[in-house]
């Protein structure tokens, strides 16, 4: 039976760094440019109170995906601390 290496034990940081953080910058940069697209279509076909009500709701959307993050890089350090202490009922 093959044993699988944990990237993130043997692979140096800036490496590790450089393959998770651009990934991750990529998909906030999207996320920005989907709500100025949004402007755009709102504010030529809506007008003004279009644009009014998605300013508003921008902060909302970005609470919420503050909170998802939160609890979801929240859950995933805890298991990887479980897991780097041979804890794998605790980590399930």
């Amino acid at each position: 039976m093959e044993t699988k290496v944990n990237p993130l034990a043997t692979e140096s940081i800036p490496k590790l760094l450089l393959k998770f953080s651009v990934p991750t910058t990529l998909t906030l940069m999207v996320n920005y440019l989907y709500n100025i697209v949004d402007q755009i279509f709102v504010g030529q076909g809506v007008g003004i109170t279009g644009i009014a009500a998605t300013n508003i709701s921008f902060p909302f959307s970005i609470v919420c995906t503050a909170l998802a993050l939160l609890i979801g890089d929240g859950c995933a350090a805890q298991i990887s601390l479980c897991l780097g202490r041979k804890e794998q009922q605790k980590a399930n």
